[in-house]
């Protein structure tokens, strides 16, 4: 199962109403196909009266194994229905590596 994969069948959890997991690794210094770098956005009522710091802790503990491995970083976006505007935020471009 690839990564993505994984991510995406561990934040099932949430019981989302939107989940999307992209993977940004080409838009960074690493081989072909790789797995590295990943946008999530989660809306989830299991957000309601949760910190977002709070948010950010679950997912980083549900998602431990693949931080402690193959995920060099991971851009979240949690929100609940009613914070939710539509669309994630554009990540930017990438600035080290010698691009």
């Amino acid at each position: 199962m690839s990564v993505q994969n994984e991510i995406e069948r561990k934040l099932a959890v949430f019981e989302p109403s939107f989940v999307s997991v992209e993977n940004e690794s080409h838009n960074h210094s690493v081989p072909a196909n790789s797995e590295t770098h990943f946008k999530v956005v989660l809306v989830s009522e299991q957000f309601e009266s949760v910190r977002k710091v709070a948010r950010h802790q679950q997912v980083y503990q549900l998602l431990s194994a693949e931080l402690a491995g193959p995920v060099h970083a991971l851009a979240l976006h949690l929100h609940t229905a009613s914070e939710w505007r539509g669309q994630a935020p554009v990540s930017p471009d990438c600035l080290g590596g010698g691009r």
